[in-house]
């Protein structure tokens, strides 16, 4: 039997961040806990992010997680959201290293093709997909359902790396 790992699913973003926690046992996830936070949009923006970091941080005490996965940064049109985006991204990559976690990130692409099967995928198929994969999760909102398809994509990339580790060895 294999050891089961808990993974910390991050979606990062200023106004909300998306929050999962599952735990993989050979090919079976299972869902811990979820959740959003939401710091005061009229905080000044540093104390925003103080406000992601203290919260991902509480997250990580109260669920010990074994390893870490972040959504990457999307760019749109507009220079000043993306890099705002980018510094809450920021919080979100240093709460788990600063516990000692291992933080690995995804692109959204491979995020959605992971738990939908198409990287073209829209948040409602995301949200469908999570509640089929971990129907004890409920109905999570769009962030949280995103941050458990970020653990889940990464508890599927971690499978393969152990599957080709394996095969690797046995050469």
């Amino acid at each position: 039997m294999t050891n089961a790992i808990r993974i910390l699913g991050l979606d990062p973003g200023l106004r909300h961040t998306g929050w999962g926690i599952i735990t993989i046992s050979g090919a079976r996830l299972s869902h811990v806990a979820h959740g959003v936070i939401s710091p005061d949009d009229k905080a000044p923006f540093a104390i925003r992010l103080l406000t992601l970091f203290d919260a991902i941080t509480e997250v990580i005490a109260q669920y010990a997680p074994d390893e870490a996965a972040v959504e990457e940064t999307f760019l749109n049109s507009n220079a000043a959201s993306t890099l705002k985006l980018g510094h809450a991204r920021a919080a979100a990559l240093i709460a788990p290293a600063k516990a000692g976690l291992p933080v690995a990130e995804y692109a959204a692409k491979v995020v959605k093709k992971a738990v939908v099967g198409t990287g073209g995928a829209d948040k409602d198929q995301v949200a469908f997909m999570i509640a089929r994969l971990l129907p004890t999760a409920g109905s999570p909102t769009a962030d949280a359902a995103d941050a458990l398809a970020v653990a889940i994509a990464h508890a599927h990339a971690r499978q393969v790396r152990t599957l080709t580790k394996s095969l690797g060895s046995a050469a």
